[in-house]
């Protein structure tokens, strides 16, 4: 049994198991998952409490010849049609960052290649894919593309195949880093300022609103949730942000769940230092997520 206070992992997903009593926890757990350094693969935890966890357990490893061995960031667990997919992302040696949906028909796994490498557009820097399934059933990917390629961080739509193999159509810009009042340039490159986009995660309120959390920077170099509004209902938006972040104490790549208690909680990591990172669980009020 391990302490939540010594959990390293970094982007902590939640899946909770109520017939278990269960909760199941993913996240980007290689400590060597930064710049040229091999990877290792996903872990996951498991608790009844959030506080005491057994673990790690092995939930993807890479097989022999696999197209990436670095980056290996930020897995998410989604439930769809009868299987387990797990959404996350990987870098090349020749350093092109996708997301990739792996599959296993236990939620513990082992997990294996589904797509055929990154459903994320080839020829882009992308990562933190997430699923979102729309009112009509139909499933989408929601994904960042990268700062270091477009200076202005962005977050993009696509339909997905039924089987979430690939996507069908063409990518849809939702809205970028800047568009957001409360964020902040981490630094400037090649003259232009840029801004993060990270962990963009889909969340129907009780009363039906979509909202999208999201993470990246403030004006005080802070690492925060931030969260925004489809005005339209749908995932396409237009999108209007909270002017403030909803979580601004060093910690970020945020997601909602609710507890066996019906309460609602955001799980995110923090603080945002290498080696450093926790997982957090903050009780959220829905009222506190919406937009004024």
């Amino acid at each position: 049994m391990i302490k939540r206070q010594d959990v390293y992992i970094r982007d902590p997903f939640i899946v909770p198991v109520k017939e278990k009593q269960i909760y199941f926890m993913f996240g980007t757990t290689d400590k060597n998952c930064w710049g040229d350094e091999k990877a290792t693969g996903f872990d996951y935890y498991a608790t009844s409490d959030l506080e005491n966890f057994d673990g790690p357990y092995p939930a993807f490893r890479p097989p022999q010849g696999f197209w990436a061995d670095r980056n290996f960031w930020a897995p998410e667990v989604h439930f769809y049609k009868g299987q387990y997919y797990m959404f996350a992302t990987f870098c090349s040696p020749d350093g092109k960052r996708g997301t990739q949906v792996l599959v296993s028909s236990s939620l513990e796994g082992p997990y294996v290649e589904h797509s055929d490498g990154p459903v994320t557009p080839p020829n882009w820097m992308c990562l933190d894919g997430t699923l979102y399934i729309d009112q009509d059933s139909n499933p989408w990917l929601v994904f960042c593309r990268e700062w270091v390629e477009v200076y202005d961080g962005q977050i993009w739509a696509a339909g997905l195949s039924d089987d979430l193999k690939r996507i069908v159509d063409k990518p849809i810009l939702l809205f970028t880093a800047s568009s957001a009042p409360w964020t902040a340039s981490i630094k400037v490159k090649d003259g232009r300022e840029c801004f993060v986009t990270d962990g963009p995660f889909l969340f129907r309120t009780q009363k039906g609103r979509l909202l999208m959390l999201w993470s990246r920077f403030d004006r005080d170099k802070r690492y925060c949730v931030g969260v925004a509004k489809t005005l339209s209902g749908g995932i396409l938006g237009p999108w209007q942000h909270k002017p403030e972040p909803i979580f601004s104490d060093d910690g970020g790549h945020g997601m909602l769940f609710r507890t066996f208690e019906g309460e609602l909680m955001l799980s995110a990591h923090s603080p945002n230092s290498r080696g450093n990172e926790r997982p957090l669980f903050v009780k959220v009020d829905e009222k506190d997520l919406e937009i004024i």
